[in-house]
């Protein structure tokens, strides 16, 4: 099977903003992987560590033996559907909430560990 790549350009160059945001998603879903910049990464790490660090990501690291628990859970939490957040749980570690400020990073671990799952922020 050979890949049109010429014919994926085209198909991308006429996708709407939103289609264009669902393709992303698909992918980082589908590969294991994120679009995020890691120029970004980069530039933070540089910054020194006497920063306070101001946004946390609260990664699902492990899922426990509650698996049900930790679901409903991460759906109250990211007000996903029960396939996306099922997702999000089976393909543990992943990113349940990014860009939060420490209190509610803090309590989002609380309520995951509560139902047995394994948090980290990051």
């Amino acid at each position: 099977m050979a890949l049109d790549t010429q014919a994926i350009i085209d198909q991308i160059k006429e996708a709407s903003i939103l289609e264009l945001n669902d393709l992303v998603k698909a992918i980082e879903e589908e590969f294991g992987v994120t679009a995020a910049a890691p120029v970004a990464a980069a530039g933070a790490a540089g910054d020194g560590a006497a920063a306070a660090k101001d946004s946390y990501t609260v990664e699902l690291t492990e899922v426990g033996q509650e698996k049900v628990k930790v679901i409903k859970e991460v759906r109250s939490i990211t007000g996903l559907g029960l396939k996306d957040a099922k997702g999000l749980v089976d393909n543990a570690p992943s990113s349940i909430k990014e860009d939060v400020a420490e209190d509610e990073a803090n309590k989002l671990k609380e309520q995951l560990e509560a139902v047995g799952a394994t948090v980290t922020l990051k």
